[in-house]
């Protein structure tokens, strides 16, 4: 269950992390900006994006057959998770029955972390390879990713450096990136080249022509799908797009709204087996056939994944994406949690709702608004704590008066100013445990106003 205020709290206890992490990603953030403003019709293909969306969306059943005839007429072998475990179990089958294989090697694919597929292959005796370099990293760590694009990016260099030399026998106190680098690829390769199975997520599958694609900046999911004779790609039933050409648009908004790269360096399409060998494609719903039918959130969907509103977002940027504790963090997560989950019911309330989100959003969902939606539905359906239900009561009481409204104005400066300490900075102020509470006004701006609105209205006539 996820508690995101204690968790923040917990993050932010190391200051100097706290702010590295906020500025890295501001940093990503403002690259984001520069690729965005060098393409003339960005605004454009952001509409095109989710148009396209919105059609798979509305059309999911149909492109979903299309997609399994197609691919299992290029010779792919199509199957079908209702949920978590029963995707689990089919990997498992094509693992020990059908391959009796030992060495599984796997790109980057948040449908397996969501799944929770490499506890469950290790608890059964199967270890699987993490390839993509954030990935292994926190593998070797035992964490799960803090970003769906940058997993490790809650870590600083000299902290893989010391995984890195307990794991990997670096030199003690090596941080430079470049070697670092260069131990990871030695150690990756070996496993690449006694690769059984390899295995990856989906960015994209076309309907059109039953493949997938997958994009990666490391060439790793490449580098197993070409060493290893069988070949599993794991993806959502939301990864679907109609046709060929739609990819275009897409390809040239996910990196940029990602990294601020103008494209992923590898973006890999993959079709049929390797001679001799197997392909397997496995399609997951796991709650989103749910989702699909939510008139409300069903938007949400739409996301391919580039995480622009985690980078953007002020409370992710300050609070760290293992203080959301689910899978995907930040203002989408705090969308989907809910909807597929119990236990996270505090998610859509860690948000300004300042709306950033939606603006840097390439498929446009209407992120806050669903945030702001969720918090309406979780207070109705009394899965907020009972503390916050009576301070939202209260305070609906008070902003519904217009008496009330003033009175509690008057007694809330007058208090604050009068008030010992110990009993202003009391357990019941969270405000308080972490900031100074601003000095009061004299007076309301209401008070203000009705002041000096005579003397503005003579004077202008």
């Amino acid at each position: 269950m996820a508690n995101h205020s204690q968790n923040a709290t917990s993050f932010l206890a190391n200051e100097s992390r706290a702010e590295w992490h906020d500025e890295t990603l501001w940093l990503v953030r403002k690259k984001r900006d520069r690729a965005a403003q060098s393409v003339p019709e960005w605004e454009t293909l952001r509409n095109r994006a989710s148009a396209i969306k919105e059609d798979v969306l509305s059309n999911l059943d149909v492109y979903l057959e299309q997609f399994e005839r197609e691919a299992t007429r290029n010779g792919a072998n199509v199957l079908w998770a209702s949920d978590a475990n029963e995707f689990n179990n089919i990997i498992f089958d094509i693992i020990t029955k059908k391959h009796q294989a030992k060495n599984i090697v796997k790109s980057k694919s948040m449908l397996t972390e969501e799944c929770g597929l490499n506890h469950f292959l290790l608890e059964r005796g199967i270890e699987v390879v993490d390839t993509d370099l954030g990935e292994r990293i926190i593998q070797f760590r035992h964490e799960t990713p803090s970003h769906i694009v940058l997993p490790a990016i809650h870590l600083k260099k000299e902290e893989i450096g010391e995984t890195f030399h307990e794991k990997l026998g670096t030199e003690k106190g090596a941080s430079d990136p470049a070697y670092l680098t260069h131990a990871a690829r030695q150690h990756l390769r070996k496993k690449f080249l006694t690769a059984e199975i390899a295995m990856t997520g989906v960015n994209f599958a076309v309907a059109e022509t039953g493949s997938v694609v997958v994009c990666t900046n490391e060439g790793n999911a490449d580098m197993g799908v070409q060493s290893a004779p069988v070949q599993i790609h794991c993806m959502g039933i939301e990864k679907i797009v109609r046709q060929q050409e739609d990819l275009g648009v897409f390809m040239r908004l996910l990196a940029r709204n990602a990294t601020g790269q103008p494209v992923t360096t590898y973006i890999s399409h993959y079709m049929k087996p390797k001679p001799a060998g197997a392909m397997y494609i496995v399609i997951v719903d796991n709650g989103r056939s749910k989702h699909l039918g939510n008139k409300h959130y069903v938007n949400s969907l739409k996301c391919i994944r580039c995480g622009g509103c985690m980078n953007t977002c002020p409370v992710f940027r300050r609070s760290g994406g293992h203080s959301y504790g689910y899978v995907i963090p930040g203002p989408i997560g705090s969308i989907l949690a809910p909807e597929r989950t119990a236990g996270y019911s505090d998610l859509p309330f860690a948000s300004s709702l300042c709306g950033s989100c939606d603006n840097v959003c390439p498929v446009k969902i209407d992120i806050h608004e669903q945030l702001y939606r969720w918090r309406q539905d979780l207070t109705e359906q009394g899965k907020t704590s009972l503390a916050k239900r009576l301070a939202l009561r209260t305070a609906g009481y008070a902003l519904a008066s217009d008496k009330l409204y003033n009175v509690a104005g008057v007694t809330v400066r007058k208090m604050i100013g009068r008030l010992p300490r110990n009993l202003l900075y009391m357990p019941l102020n969270a405000w308080g445990r972490g900031r100074e509470l601003p000095a009061p006004p004299k007076e309301s701006f209401k008070e203000w106003y009705e002041k000096n609105r005579g003397a503005s209205e003579s004077s202008n006539t």
